[in-house]
């Protein structure tokens, strides 16, 4: 199977428009054993899910390793990987990784570098876990408020002083395709953008069915400067995926109430049509021009069939004009027609 491909920026890179979002891989908010984890990469590459994301982070290294071993299972030539860089794994068998929701986490402690010297030796040491040359596309990843709260303006600078040169420098040697941010936060992707020039930003759970604000300068800014983004976090970290059911996450925590409203507002829409609410989320972010892919996380193998029959289920244009007349979409939204 293939899907449809998007250009990167002003790259040669395409991607297929849905990937493949390797935080699971590193047994994010349950274990994964290392045989299903391998057979989901390469059963999700048969299915066309071609783009690969992972990061040192997920699972202190585990995601990498994985996405690595079955990577001698695929056509490396057909596939286009993502890395970040940003954190240094250091050995430390006490670090307890299930505060950022990894279980059975490899024996690594991430420590925050957004150096010069940092960001090249995380993006050699991903190599090395994922046992190939190059990857396609590199990601400064979570160097936003969301992350580093007091700390933030000072790892920016790191970032854009430091990090950004590395990768600058990669891009022009050839051993990355395109470059750009990993985070939660749109703002700090804007900010980024008067230091540099970026190809694409990996911006999870800020333009969904549920949160459009990114619309207010920065995604047009995007479409005018020719960068592009792949969305994370479609489902909100799961709300969008479950419905407000009690135990929901959304930013990987518990749902507050006030979103757990505004989530059965837009199911009861969605119902009304006959339509998933899932399906809803999988597709309406890539009717942006600035969007190349969407990234859903992967975490079993009937998620990959599932989520092929929510990609291809039909959704009327009227539920899109009744999400926005109940307020639950922004009136500018671009929306499937």
């Amino acid at each position: 199977m293939e899907f449809e491909r998007r250009r990167v920026g002003s790259t040669d890179l395409t991607l297929p428009v849905y990937g493949f979002g390797g935080a699971p891989l590193g047994n994010l908010f349950r274990p994964i054993p290392d045989d299903a984890a391998e057979e989901l990469v390469t059963l999700a590459f048969a299915a066309g899910h071609t783009f690969i994301d992972t990061a040192p982070f997920y699972g202190s290294g585990l995601s990498e390793r994985r996405v690595g071993a079955a990577l001698r299972r695929i056509d490396r030539a057909k596939a286009v990987l993502a890395t970040k860089v940003g954190r240094l794994l250091r050995p430390d068998a006490a670090h307890d990784a299930t505060k950022d929701s990894f279980f059975d986490a490899s024996p690594f402690r991430p420590d925050f570098d957004y150096s010069y010297d940092g960001v090249m030796r995380s993006f050699e040491d991903s190599l090395q876990r994922l046992g190939t040359d190059h990857v396609e596309v590199l990601f400064i990843h979570d160097i936003g408020r969301m992350t580093h709260g007091d700390k933030a303006e000072a790892r920016f600078r790191d970032a854009m002083e430091g990090g950004y040169r590395a990768l600058d420098e990669l891009r022009a040697g050839g051993a990355v395709k395109a470059i750009g941010l990993g985070v939660n936060e749109w703002q700090v992707c804007e900010d980024a953008m008067d230091h540099g020039r970026w190809d694409v930003f990996l911006l999870a759970g800020r333009y969904t069915l549920l949160e459009q604000t990114s619309l207010d300068s920065f995604l047009p800014r995007c479409v005018q400067e020719s960068v592009s983004i792949v969305v994370g976090g479609a489902f909100n970290s799961g709300i969008l995926a479950t419905g407000a059911i009690d135990g929901a996450t959304y930013n990987y925590a518990p749902a507050p109430p006030e979103i757990r409203d505004r989530v059965n507002r837009i199911e009861t829409v969605c119902r009304a049509h006959g339509v998933p609410m899932a399906a809803a989320a999988l597709q309406f972010p890539l009717t942006h021009p600035a969007v190349a892919s969407v990234i859903p996380g992967i975490a079993a193998r009937d998620h990959i069939a599932r989520n092929r029959e929510l990609i291809d289920t039909a959704v009327p244009v009227s539920l899109w004009s009744d999400l926005k007349a109940e307020g639950l979409l922004r009136a500018e939204a671009p929306v499937p027609d």
